[in-house]
């Protein structure tokens, strides 16, 4: 090999390799200081368009899962609301089972009083029952048409439920004075007022029945959301995240290269000084 002094291929070469190695040990340690594999497109362009595709899908997921979380809260609402027009109604077939026996003729106004202020109190309770700004068992309410949860990650019916409740105002439940005609003040009315309240009864059980069903069903949406973000975010950190301690060896190994090329450079940079001695 002929001595050169203009060009050191030599040096060029271990040059290079050094710029090659820095660019890996580089690349390490963004990995290793992030905890990613992928930190940008250029590490992975593929994998990066999937592990983003996961990471919205997460991210809608777990959004879902509180809308899913706010419908059970309304449900509870209207159950609280439901529970306790049904105690109404209960106290209202024992007032009209008393009022029905002869022995009660001098009481009936009394009893027929407190009649009428439960079902007062009924229709407070259904006008009144409300989640934000919507009116829950009203039979003017918009829950009483429909609304609808956005349970998943995605537009079509599956990812939505909508939940419906029922009227149970005195008029809804047919045990109201004013339409029904639903009173005590007499023995016959006294006893036709028991035949609307059982029926009323049944109608209130059967809604919180409803509820109850709505309940459950979003409970298991939920859970089935819960594990779908644990695998979505299990699909997303095999993407994404760095094996640590596969790219610790590897830093390791390139942190090693640099050392022993700056060495080398320094050695094919001192080569042509070889030259001088041609000319003593």
């Amino acid at each position: 090999m002929g001595l050169k002094v203009n060009t050191n291929i030599e040096a060029l070469t271990v040059h290079n390799n050094m710029v090659t190695t820095n660019d890996k040990v580089a690349s390490s340690l963004r990995k290793l200081s992030s905890g990613l594999r992928i930190v940008s497109a250029k590490d992975d362009a593929a994998g990066y368009a999937v592990a983003n595709s996961f990471k919205a899908k997460i991210a809608s997921m777990r959004v879902a899962s509180q809308n899913a979380s706010e419908a059970q809260s309304m449900l509870q609402v209207a159950d609280g609301a439901y529970s306790k027009i049904h105690d109404i109604l209960v106290r209202m077939k024992s007032l009209a089972t008393q009022a029905s026996s002869g022995q009660s003729t001098d009481n009936l106004a009394t009893m027929d009083n407190e009649f009428s202020l439960l079902q007062d109190e009924i229709n407070r309770i259904a006008q009144s029952t409300k989640y934000g700004s919507t009116t829950l068992v009203d039979a003017t309410g918009s829950a009483v048409t429909g609304i609808t949860f956005q349970v998943g990650a995605n537009t079509t019916a599956s990812d939505q439920i909508t939940v419906k409740f029922k009227g149970a105002t005195s008029a809804c439940l047919a045990v109201d004075r004013s339409t029904a005609g639903v009173a005590i003040g007499t023995l016959a009315s006294a006893q036709a007022a028991m035949n609307a309240i059982d029926t009323a009864l049944t109608s209130i059980n059967s809604y919180m029945g409803e509820v109850g069903a709505y309940q459950n069903r979003l409970q298991y949406t939920i859970e089935n959301l819960s594990i779908s973000i644990e695998n979505f975010t299990s699909s997303e950190s095999t993407i994404r995240d760095v094996d640590m301690a596969s790219e610790i060896s590897e830093f390791t190994k390139n942190q090693i290269l640099q050392q022993s090329g700056m060495s080398m450079l320094a050695q094919a940079n001192s080569a042509p000084q070889q030259v001088l001695t041609l000319l003593r």
